[in-house]
């Protein structure tokens, strides 16, 4: 009988630890080759799985996607990318770790891939949306068997498995390259105040002087800093620092999930903001007022299917095509003031701007050979049909009091 090999996802966490026998005695697979994607996360969490790994005896993979999460990152950039208010981070970065796990899989003729996600949340549907679309068999050990964290930690002991005990901190932190996220423990309380040390890549607010840095944009992808060029992953970082710093990129939100449970989140994303701070600042001096209304449309629906997971469905590939579009005007440099928590754009400049100053300033008479009394006209138009609709309602008002007097014999009796 031929040997059954599968790829997990592997992190070197107590889920995918345990992971690693479940394959072989739950699911009858004879090889498991742990996964593992480098999107940004710290150096010690590389060390976490390699030694996991070598204790286990799996045959381990870590495979670098760093720039291609970075160029994804800047990408969401142009549609300026939130859900419900925070930069995307996880929720790009699965797709990406997915791609490459999958190549692993295919790459070493395994028949399925598996991930060590709960049911409850939004990475069980991130991943496999990327894996269903092949013909291997997809695996959810935690999922399908129902595992508790209790369960985990108590199986872990009886088998000796590399863990701490599942003791891995009172947070549960998942890092990348754009974004840091913190939650559980006291954080799942939405009355609890989180202590200033939850925040690695952010330094408290007003702990810093005032700074200003300038972000140069091509085609709507920040390419520079302060007039260097950088890669997209360096770019990311070093704004990361700097922004960092001055306490900018903060989020402490209820976070509606796509299954419907409502959780509490906290997130650091210091060169999310400040990128999406100036791109959008850039899109208001070179877009037109309709462009910039529409785009809005685009730009939620474009966050909403990356949260999903989704920036392979043929939706996302429509609205690209009219992001690509206006995108082709959004280039020029943006100066951003970082200071006390706050990021806010400064300045802006663009060969593209549909702007003039004469036009726009107080002390020029005409705006391209239109004076000023030729807006009279519009001004009287303007509002018209509101005043007409509330005439009416209050004819009618008038006509219905004076009905109801006269049925009442005309004294209110």
């Amino acid at each position: 009988m031929a040997q059954k090999t599968v790829a997990l996802a592997f992190s070197g966490g107590l889920d995918t630890t345990v992971c690693v026998p479940l394959l072989k005695e739950e699911y009858g697979y004879d090889d498991v080759i742990g996964v593992t994607v480098d999107v940004g996360q710290p150096a010690e969490e590389f060390d976490e799985a390699e030694e996991t790994a070598e204790a286990l005896d799996l045959e381990h993979y870590v495979v670098d996607a760093t720039a291609a999460f970075a160029d994804l990152c800047l990408r969401s950039v142009r549609a300026n990318a939130d859900y419900q208010g925070y930069p995307l981070g996880t929720a790009l970065a699965r797709p990406v770790i997915a791609e490459a796990i999958l190549e692993v899989a295919e790459e070493h003729g395994c028949d399925a891939v598996a991930h060590g996600c709960t049911g409850k949340g939004n990475d069980q549907l991130r991943f496999e949306a990327v894996w269903r679309d092949s013909d291997l068999e997809v695996i959810a050990p935690v999922r399908e068997l129902g595992l508790t964290r209790e369960w985990e930690i108590e199986y872990a002991a009886e088998k000796d498995l590399p863990v701490e005990g599942g003791n891995e901190g009172a947070w549960s932190i998942d890092t990348n390259l754009w974004s840091r996220s913190v939650e559980g423990d006291d954080l799942e309380d939405p009355g609890y105040v989180p202590p200033e040390d939850i925040y690695e890549w952010t330094e408290t607010p007003g702990s810093a002087d005032p700074d200003l840095v300038e972000v140069g944009f091509e085609d709507g992808y920040a390419r520079s800093l302060n007039g260097e060029e950088l890669d997209s992953a360096a770019l990311i970082a070093e704004l990361n620092d700097l922004a960092g710093a001055h306490g900018v990129g903060r989020t402490d939100l209820m976070e509606d999930r796509i299954l419907g449970l409502k959780v509490r989140e906290n997130y650091e994303h210091p060169a999310a903001t400040a990128l999406l701070t100036a791109h959008e600042a850039l899109e208001g001096l070179v877009l037109t007022q309709e462009e910039r209304a529409f785009k809005a449309q685009v730009d939620r629906q474009w966050g909403e299917k990356a949260y999903q997971g989704l920036l392979a469905a043929p939706l996302v590939t429509a609205l690209d095509g009219f992001v690509d579009a206006t995108q082709e005007r959004v280039t020029g440099t943006v100066t951003l003031k970082l200071e006390g928590g706050q990021c806010r754009a400064v300045a802006r400049e663009s060969d593209y701007a549909v702007y003039s100053e004469s036009a726009a300033s107080f002390n020029t008479e005409t705006v391209d050979g239109i004076a000023q009394a030729d807006a009279t006209g519009v001004a009287k138009y303007h509002g018209f049909q509101s005043r007409l609709a509330n005439s009416v309602l209050k004819e009618q008002s008038v006509e219905g009091t004076e009905e109801a007097l006269l049925t009442d014999g005309g004294d209110g009796e």
